[in-house]
């Protein structure tokens, strides 16, 4: 299987962001950084979980 990785729209220019892919039953993550280092996979239900606690923390500040 090739897993096609995205770059987050939310990188900046000292390469401080991740990437995700699309598998079949889950989402994958990892640092762009260090690609080589594994990645982290997530059922889409946890993705979703952790998209609303990235977005809640983040209108806290």
């Amino acid at each position: 299987m090739i897993i096609e990785w995205r770059k987050s729209t939310r990188s900046d220019d000292y390469g401080n962001c991740i990437e995700l892919a699309a598998l079949p039953d889950a989402i994958a993550i990892r640092d762009s950084k260090a690609p080589d280092t594994g990645h982290l996979t997530l059922t889409p239900r946890a993705f979703a979980r952790l998209l609303a606690h990235a977005r809640q923390a983040g209108s806290s500040h």
